[in-house]
C-alpha cells in the first residue's frame, strides 16, 4: 500500500502529477515501459525494487533518475506514520 499511498498524497500537490505501478505479478497495475518514458523521476521503495527495475527494463532506464526511499512493506493505506514518512523523504526532491 506504499505505492498508492504515495500517489494518492503527492497528486494533491500543486505542479506533481504521479502514478504507481508494481512489479509483483499480482499488482493492481504492472509498471510499463510508459510509465518510465514519462515519468521525470521514479521512486522505489526498496533496493530489491531497483534491482528489479533494472533487470527487467536495463538500458531503457540509463538515463532516468530512479530514487530508492528504503520504506518497509509494513504499512497500511493512507496511514499517517507512512505518509509523514513519504513526505519527508520524497518532498525535497519534488520541490527541488
Amino acid at each position: 500500500m506504499r505505492s498508492p499511498t504515495a500517489e494518492a498524497v503527492f497528486a494533491a500537490w500543486p505542479g506533481v502529477e504521479t502514478d504507481s505501478a508494481g512489479l509483483a505479478p499480482d499488482a493492481d497495475t504492472q509498471v510499463s515501459i510508459e510509465q518510465l518514458e514519462w515519468a521525470e523521476i521514479v521512486f522505489v521503495m526498496e533496493r530489491a525494487h531497483k534491482a528489479k527495475l533494472t533487470a527487467r527494463f536495463g538500458a531503457r532506464l540509463k538515463h532516468k533518475k530512479i530514487v530508492c526511499l528504503d520504506i518497509p512493506d509494513r504499512y497500511a493505506y493512507m496511514q499517517p506514520e507512512l505518509i509523514a514518512l513519504l513526505e519527508r523523504k520524497v518532498g525535497p526532491l519534488l520541490r527541488a
